[in-house]
């Protein structure tokens, strides 16, 4: 990951954690439009995790459509990739979506991202 993207990533991550989940969605998406590979599928399935808690919490949507949907990308990656555990980070969106007292924490390990 280039480190312009990797400014976003933390970027996004920063916006994920505060709970403003659209904007972090945004900051994603302009590294997700040059991503290719497993990069493109790792940051397909951010933007589609922020956008789940976005609808459920801003607009009340029970689908989970777009958790589904990041789904499929997140079984074509490992437990961790992008310095992300995206197993925890699954189960800690899939809570928070019937739980508005929990607020998944998107946590990014020390070091290159990618």
């Amino acid at each position: 990951m280039t480190e312009l993207n990797q400014h976003w990533l933390r970027e996004g991550t920063r916006l994920f954690n505060a709970g403003e989940w659209w904007e972090a969605h945004e900051a994603w998406e302009g590294p997700w439009r040059t991503a290719t590979g497993p990069e493109r599928d790792f940051l397909q399935a951010l933007i589609l995790l922020a956008a789940a808690l976005h609808k459920r919490w801003h607009h009340g949507s029970l689908s989970h459509r777009n958790f589904y949907k990041a789904e499929v990308y997140l079984e074509r990656l490992p437990d961790t990739y992008g310095g992300v555990e995206l197993r925890r980070l699954r189960a800690e969106v899939w809570a928070a979506l019937h739980d508005p007292a929990r607020r998944p924490q998107l946590r990014l390990e020390q070091g290159p991202v990618c």
